[in-house]
């Protein structure tokens, strides 16, 4: 199984910054590299179902919510997916989940993915 562990939540004012990242371990996908499968991050807000926030895989992919604020990246020498997180609103607030599914194709369906990490919370103040 891949290991998916988030770190970096926490909380903040509005209008600030945060990096989540999540460490990926354990045995790939069939030996594939970290690279050659598709990644997202998910946020699940209280009382509510968990939603998409942004993907990577064969091409990136954001939710309207966070687009232009957020990047996803990830750095294959470290087997490390990365969010950055600008300009934080009160509606950011959420636990945010790291995933990984064994396709290439970047998606931002949560059925589509085989791996969760056990998330990281982050709270913004107004």
């Amino acid at each position: 199984h891949v290991q998916l562990v988030e770190s970096g939540g926490g909380s903040v004012q509005a209008g600030d910054s945060l990096r989540l990242s999540c460490a990926a371990s354990g045995r790939t996908f069939s030996g594939r590299a970290f690279n050659s499968y598709a990644m997202g991050w998910f946020r699940q807000a209280t009382g509510k179902e968990r939603e998409f926030v942004a993907g990577i895989g064969n091409g990136t992919e954001y939710a309207d919510s966070v687009k232009g604020r957020c990047t996803i990246s990830r750095d294959k020498s470290t087997s490390t997916l990365v969010l950055q997180m600008n300009s934080l609103k009160p509606d950011d607030t959420a636990v945010y989940y790291c995933a990984a599914r064994q396709w290439y194709w970047t998606s931002k369906f949560l059925h589509e993915y085989d791996y969760w990490g056990q998330g990281t919370e982050v709270t913004v103040s107004s």
